[in-house]
């Protein structure tokens, strides 16, 4: 039995059209998420840039709202801060005014209300006795959730 990569079937712009406005109404979706089914659908470049303008028209792709729902999604479900969302959204092509948009949505009330929540479930989890090093490791988490390193040591100051 021999293993044969995949040859992606060829579309017409059309079909390709249908299969991504599903793909587009199961969930938000990126621009680029979008292209890259495209391309796998076999549309060529050209192709898959007017479809993303239909797309556009349609209303089934809207980078902004694809940010606010992707931010807002990773903030109250993961408890991901405002650095890894950023990182996450670039990773996806998203633009910068969408980016912060996305981001600015976040209040900063909830914001501040949450890594105080992820500090404090961690530190139910810390086995460490000394204090410093307890806070260091807690400073360690939180920065690696994506919350930035001096609001994490502010927090970590007033919850003494």
């Amino acid at each position: 039995m021999s293993f044969q990569k995949r040859i992606p079937k060829v579309h017409t712009l059309s079909s390709a059209l249908e299969r991504a406005r599903k793909y587009c109404a199961y969930q938000e979706r990126s621009q680029q998420e979008v292209r890259d089914k495209l391309y796998d659908l076999g549309l060529h470049k050209n192709e898959v840039e007017q479809g993303i303008v239909i797309l556009i028209e349609d209303g089934f792709l809207n980078e902004q709202r694809f940010a606010v729902a992707f931010a807002g999604g990773k903030f109250r479900v993961n408890k991901w801060g405002k650095v890894k969302i950023k990182l996450a959204l670039k990773a996806k092509k998203v633009s910068d005014y969408c980016v912060r948009h996305a981001l600015g949505q976040i209040s900063p009330a909830d914001y501040e209300k949450t890594l105080n929540k992820v500090l404090s479930d961690r530190k139910k989890k810390v086995t460490e006795k000394d204090p410093i090093k307890q806070k260091y490791l807690l400073a360690q988490y939180a920065i690696g959730r994506g919350y930035e390193p001096e609001m994490v040591w502010d927090a970590l100051k007033m919850n003494e």
